[in-house]
């Protein structure tokens, strides 16, 4: 079974926190993962003034997602930072290509998560996470969170991210805050969750859409 973990990241704690998700659900027996990054749509110039070149050239390493790779998964988790408390438009234009898929029912029974981040402590991750469903929802995919099972989200000896709807991580106002390792726990368990459902509901999806038609 493949699962897909479908990133945006300007500043490197996306690509980050995308990595703990793969390995999270590496972790589970028969469940491929791959990496994949959505097209940057910032011109190169504005990226260095920015200071984001650097880290756009390490997310480089993981090839740009093709639309038809969405298709062939059997499981797909987002990562995108939260903008206003939305998803990043770079994340937002990519998924309005995939109408393809959508007319075809491709993501129909999938699973489906999502993990962001934010400037600061109230920064719209739980409000771009939801709306972020919207658009899984309306794919057909089912959607995973971050359950209270991943004992990280009781903690109070940090400020940081993660809550039941998914993984996140807290980059501070200069963007210089790595994901903690309470964050990219919450990312492997919600990867690992991903897989592990992916692989128990697999044997069951192909009878459903059929007694759905």
């Amino acid at each position: 079974m493949k699962l897909l973990v479908v990133f945006y990241s300007m500043y490197g704690h996306i690509m980050k926190m995308a990595e703990a998700e793969a390995a999270g659900a590496s972790s589970v027996e028969g469940i491929e993962v791959a990496i994949r990054r959505v097209p940057e749509t910032v011109p190169e110039e504005v990226l260095k003034k920015s200071g984001a070149w650097e880290a756009h050239e390490a997310c480089s390493v993981y090839s740009e997602c093709l639309v038809g790779e969405l298709g062939e998964a059997d499981a797909v988790i987002f990562g995108a930072p939260t903008r206003y408390g939305m998803m990043c438009s770079q994340m937002r234009q990519f998924l309005d290509t995939t109408g393809s898929i959508w007319v075809a029912r491709k993501m129909t029974g999938k699973v489906g998560g999502v993990f962001t981040s934010s400037r600061t402590q109230h920064g719209g991750q739980e409000s771009t996470i939801l709306s972020f469903h919207t658009t899984l929802l309306h794919h057909g995919m089912i959607i995973a969170g971050l359950p209270y099972n991943f004992d990280g989200q009781d903690q109070f000896d940090e400020i940081a991210g993660c809550s039941p709807y998914g993984a996140s991580t807290i980059v501070g106002p200069d963007n210089a805050h790595m994901p903690t390792a309470n964050e990219l726990d919450g990312a492997r368990y919600q990867g690992r969750y991903v897989a592990l459902l992916t692989k128990a509901l697999a044997p069951a999806r192909a009878a459903i859409i059929k007694e759905m038609k």
